[in-house]
């Protein structure tokens, strides 16, 4: 079955980076888009960024120039390299994919920065 695991979550002062990893299963992983979302307290779950299987990728206006998504097809796994954190970056994130209709979600990493 589909399985998404991500880690490299923490806790970070402002101005600091992370790299979060989502080991992805139980698909043909260079086939799919895949993305990271974050939901903070309170909030609705948003979009970070998203790349497809050909390697484009976009981001939220709110971290361009600061976050970057990549994939390692021979691992399986997509990245998520955050510079420049801030406090406002404080929230869960999720890596998902969709297939056909489904659409699949990890557990979630904490992401919280601190000022």
């Amino acid at each position: 079955q589909v399985q998404l695991v991500e880690s490299g979550g923490g806790l970070v002062q402002a101005g600091g980076s992370l790299r979060l990893s989502c080991a992805a299963s139980g698909f043909i992983f260079s086939l799919r888009s895949m993305a990271w979302y974050r939901q903070a307290p309170g909030k609705q779950r948003e979009l970070v960024a998203a790349i497809t299987s050909g390697v484009n990728t976009n981001y939220a206006d709110s971290v361009k120039g600061r976050f970057t998504i990549s994939r390692d097809g021979a691992k399986n796994t997509v990245y998520l390299q955050m510079n420049s954190l801030k406090p406002e970056d404080t929230a869960v994130y999720f890596c998902n994919t969709e297939i056909g209709v489904r659409s699949y979600w990890g557990q979630g990493t904490q992401v919280t920065v601190s000022s």
